[in-house]
């Protein structure tokens, strides 16, 4: 009995070790029930693995929008001139009443740059202030404002128009960016009402077309008087003299209400040049 089962024990263990040989090596800590094993196919060292449709959305989002720029600084007023006066623009009154007459003659000079010829004669000062004087409202009192501009109009250099400013500052932006945006002369009524002065030019801190407050520093003038002057007013200035508004002032004063009828309120007068419709 010990003889006979020590066969089938070296028998088995022979075919153990057959069985061994024959079966592949197996890493069972690499095995999963029901699911393959990974493969060698992984990411060499260095390489990123990505996700497709992860980058697609990556590269689709815009990058931020850039800051908005700083706003720009306030513009500051600057020293601004403008004078319509060349040489030989200015004409003497020949007569102590013809000062319309005269300022009308010299804002054609003052507009008409064109080398046409001056108006300067005094046989046509006569016929402009007959003009003047027959479309004022009052002949008595000679050619007043409203002639004075009716007449600048009918003979070609307007349209213009007379205005009535309660304030002086007010007075001196109004006449100065009439001149700015028309390019014509303003037409002062000077003396309270008697006398007419021709206002060719202006300085100022600011551009008007710029600057709606600008502030006027001086006023280049005509007074047809010169070099006569008035004993009450005060002398006239040189043709073209830049003054300032305290000088004009001593001049350019309110009108006298009773210096002739108008519907116009009390204040400074303007003979104003107005842009074309």
């Amino acid at each position: 009995m010990t003889g006979a089962s020590a066969r089938p024990l070296a028998w088995f263990a022979v075919m153990a070790t057959l069985l061994t040989a024959c079966t592949p090596a197996v890493d069972l800590t690499e095995t999963d029930a029901g699911h393959p094993i990974a493969t060698s196919s992984a990411s060499t060292p260095g390489d990123v693995a990505t996700n497709p449709s992860t980058t697609a959305t990556q590269s689709a989002v815009p990058p931020p929008p850039a800051p908005p720029p700083p706003p720009a600084p306030p513009a500051v007023p600057q020293a601004f001139a403008l004078n319509l006066y060349q040489e030989g623009d200015f004409v003497p009154q020949y007569t102590f009443d013809w000062c319309v007459a005269a300022s009308i003659q010299m804002a054609h000079n003052l507009i008409d740059d064109t080398g046409g010829g001056s108006w300067a004669s005094s046989a046509q000062q006569s016929e402009l202030w007959e003009m003047a004087r027959a479309r004022s409202s009052n002949s008595f009192n000679g050619a007043n404002p409203r002639g004075w501009a009716q007449v600048l109009t009918e003979v070609g250099m307007g349209p213009y128009t007379v205005v009535s400013i309660a304030t002086y500052e007010d007075t001196l932006q109004t006449a100065a960016r009439a001149i700015a945006e028309t390019g014509r002369p303003v037409g002062l009524v000077m003396w309270s009402g008697r006398h007419a002065w021709v206002m060719s030019g202006f300085e100022s801190m600011g551009d008007p077309a710029q600057f709606p407050e600008f502030q006027v520093t001086g006023v280049n003038v005509l007074d047809p008087l010169y070099p006569y002057g008035s004993g009450q007013w005060g002398p006239s200035p040189e043709p073209n003299s830049l003054l300032s508004p305290e000088q004009l002032s001593t001049q350019f004063v309110i009108r006298e209400p009773r210096r002739w009828s108008t519907d116009l309120p009390t204040g400074y007068l303007l003979v104003l040049p107005v842009a074309a419709a």
